[in-house]
C-alpha cells in the first residue's frame, strides 16, 4: 500500500534572521521540493504552509508561514519534512524510493523470492538496490532494464531476471 505522506528532506539549519530554514532534499533535487506549497512535520500530521522557497547551493531555503524569526526557525532544525503524495506528480512508470523500499524481490520466471529491497543508492546513471534475504545476507542488484522486469510498489513486489550467481553468497578465495 502506498503511503499518503513521504519523507522528502530534513531541516538542517536556519538561514538569516527572518526565520528561513535550509532543507536538505531527499528527492531528485531541491527544485522538486521548492515547487511544493505545503510541507508537513511529524509524519504528515503538522501542515506548514510555504510562503516562499528557493534553491541555494543544492539546498532549499524555505520561509514557512508563521515562522518569522531565527528563534522560531531554530525549533525546526533536525526535523524531517514530509510531503503529501497528492501534491507531487511523477511521470508514468516512475516511483518514489520509499515506495520501492520493503518490496519483495522475485524471479520473474520461477517466482523464487530473493529477499526485500532495504536500500537504494544512486552511484551513477542507474540505481543499485540492496536486497536482504531471510538469512540476513545482502546483495547488490543493478536496477537496469536487462535485469529489472517489473516494479509494482502498489502490490509490494519487484520482478527480476538475474544472471547466474547474482543472488549467491560471495565466497572468499581461501575456502
Amino acid at each position: 500500500m502506498l503511503k499518503p505522506f513521504l519523507e522528502i528532506g530534513e531541516i538542517v539549519t536556519t538561514h538569516g534572521v527572518m526565520g528561513e530554514v535550509k532543507i536538505y532534499p531527499w528527492c531528485d533535487g531541491p527544485e522538486f521540493l521548492c515547487e511544493l506549497s505545503c510541507l508537513y512535520l511529524a509524519n504528515g500530521s503538522q501542515p506548514q504552509k510555504v510562503e516562499s522557497a528557493r534553491v541555494h547551493k543544492n539546498m532549499c531555503l524555505v520561509q514557512f508561514e508563521g515562522v518569522s524569526d531565527m528563534d522560531s526557525a531554530r525549533k525546526l532544525v533536525g526535523k524531517t519534512v514530509w510531503a503529501a503524495r497528492a501534491d507531487m506528480q511523477l511521470e508514468e512508470g516512475r516511483y518514489f524510493v520509499q515506495d520501492i523500499l520493503g518490496c519483495e524481490v522475485r524471479n520473474a520466471d520461477t517466482q523464487e523470492v530473493y529477499g526485500k529491497v532495504i536500500k537504494i543508492d544512486h552511484p551513477a546513471a542507474n540505481d543499485v538496490y540492496t536486497i536482504r534475504n531471510q538469512q540476513g545476507e545482502e546483495f547488490l542488484f543493478p536496477a537496469v532494464k536487462e535485469f529489472l522486469v517489473e516494479l509494482c510498489p502498489e502490490q509490494e513486489y519487484v520482478l527480476v531476471r538475474p544472471i547466474p550467481g547474482m543472488f549467491e553468497e560471495q565466497r572468499s578465495g581461501d575456502e
